[in-house]
């Protein structure tokens, strides 16, 4: 088995298609309208486009549960996923220079630094650096 697609849920798909390719430079892979307010549309890292897609998954807006479930862990400063980073310290400062906002601020952890941001579309994300 291999993991080829995982999901993320997202408020807004435009915004959120703006928000991963512009600020955190993954690249658009699959753009597939299925329906008058929803489309197929995932995103690669630039890193490794035939890798693991992430679907910008619009949930929240037709499935009260998953609104529920992405609103209590953003409420609660939980992050709904991880991406890997090289270094956190240098994706913190080009992030906070393009005006994303981080609620953890880069910390060490035992064998990791990580750092937490908004990503506008209802998350939080953690970056993770492997020290």
């Amino acid at each position: 088995m291999k993991v080829q697609v995982v999901s993320i849920p997202v408020l807004d798909q435009e915004k959120a298609l703006q928000f991963y390719t512009e600020k955190l430079g993954f690249l658009k892979k699959v753009d597939v309208p299925l329906s008058e307010h929803s489309r197929w549309l995932t995103v690669v890292s630039k890193e490794d486009q035939d890798g693991t897609e992430i679907l910008l998954e619009p949930a929240p807006n037709h499935f009260e549960p998953a609104k529920v479930y992405q609103k209590a862990l953003f409420d609660a400063g939980i992050p709904y996923t991880q991406f890997n980073a090289a270094d956190v310290e240098q994706e913190y400062e080009r992030l906070s220079g393009l005006g994303v906002e981080f609620s953890v601020k880069p910390t060490a952890m035992g064998t990791v630094k990580i750092a937490v941001f908004n990503d506008t579309c209802g998350n939080n994300i953690q970056i993770v650096e492997m020290l």
